[in-house]
């Protein structure tokens, strides 16, 4: 049986293998290198995110809102992009985690993801 989402390791677990994906997954990695995102800068930031999301740490400050509008001004996002980073982040938390914490973490990447899509597609 897999453990839930316990503490920061775990959350960097998740974060690290989930970006490994992003980056070599053929419609994601390209908007990453097309953005130049600096994997050693951009993966802290994703766990601080992370573990804010789900134990309320108050460890990130960024806005995701004013990165993703760049990123689109930059790789023209679309809403498949949107879906398949949602398929690959419930793929990876599935296949690492499950309990309380876990389907937190699927929640509010959806509830983020919308959000996101909403405001940066204007759709």
């Amino acid at each position: 049986m897999k453990k839930d989402i316990c503490n920061r390791a775990d959350i960097e677990l998740l974060v690290d293998l989930f970006y490994r994906r992003v980056m070599a997954d053929a419609l994601l990695g390209v908007v990453f290198r097309a953005a130049h995102v600096d994997l050693q800068k951009h993966l802290p930031a994703m766990h601080n995110f992370w573990d804010n999301m789900i134990f309320f740490t108050g460890s990130y400050d960024g806005n995701p809102m004013q990165l993703h509008k760049h990123l689109d001004r930059l790789a023209q996002l679309q809403h498949i992009h949107f879906d398949r980073w949602n398929e690959l982040f419930l793929h990876t938390t599935d296949e690492l985690f499950s309990g309380p914490n876990t389907e937190l973490a699927k929640e509010r990447t959806m509830g983020i993801s919308d959000i996101l899509r909403n405001n940066v597609l204007q759709t």
